[in-house]
């Protein structure tokens, strides 16, 4: 009986899983994901051949960027995609359910891009130069979550993919504009753990680094709940 029980909720989970991984990668995400691992590839070879020295903050560029362009198009395109298939609809008619909708796509969002950037990060620590995968993966994801979650709070404002988009690329022109200017600041939201600047301590670094997480914990965690509470507002989508 337990057994039993057991095995029908993990099917239930398995194919809930499965049905939301096929709603939120499904269309032009195949692209998306073949630009990301394009980019590293080609940008990886470019850095091979120009003969300058690699190290594990070189990757962490490397792959910060294809990890951008993954979270890109699930997380901008959800909201409009939705409304464009009358999914909103629907949802707007279960009360509360909308939420659980999100929380569960971006954790899958989340979770399938983390286990690529690991899959490229082993692929890097093996082929190119040794470090620890696990912990460039985890620092890699604080940006990312943080322009995933910076993402959904602006398309339930924008509702149009592209605009959200849009905005997002001046965002992040922004921040490389004013790179060098803020490159030793906790306020760098493409700060690089594994690259210590000259002059520096590796304590002051470290602690640099730890304020920098935490900034982009909590403006993760504002943008989320943000971006749930404007859901609330049913008028600006139905």
């Amino acid at each position: 009986m337990f057994k039993k029980r057991i095995q029908i909720i993990w099917n239930w989970i398995f194919n809930m899983v499965r049905y939301y991984l096929k709603v939120i990668f499904a269309g032009k995400f195949i692209w998306f994901l073949l630009a990301s691992l394009g980019f590293f590839v080609i940008v990886l070879l470019i850095t091979l051949f120009s003969g300058n020295t690699i190290h594990s903050g070189v990757v962490y560029e490397l792959l910060l960027y294809p990890g951008l362009l993954l979270v890109f198009y699930p997380i901008v395109f959800g909201i409009q995609n939705d409304e464009d298939t009358r999914i909103l609809e629907i949802l707007f008619g279960i009360p509360n359910y909308r939420y659980k909708i999100w929380l569960v796509r971006l954790i899958l969002i989340y979770f399938v891009v983390f286990l690529i950037l690991l899959l490229l990060a082993m692929f890097g620590s093996w082929a190119i130069v040794d470090f620890s995968v696990f912990n460039m993966a985890w620092h890699l994801m604080f940006p990312i979550f943080f322009m995933g979650t910076l993402a959904f709070l602006l398309s339930t404002f924008i509702k149009n993919g592209i605009g959200t988009g849009v905005v997002l690329i001046i965002i992040g022109v922004f921040f490389l504009i004013l790179a060098d200017a803020i490159a030793r600041s906790k306020w760098n939201l493409f700060l690089n753990p594994f690259t210590i600047p000259d002059g520096m301590s590796e304590t002051a670094w470290k602690s640099i680094v730890q304020d920098n997480r935490i900034i982009l914990f909590v403006g993760m965690i504002l943008s989320l709940l943000g971006g749930l509470t404007s859901l609330q507002k049913r008028e600006r989508f139905i």
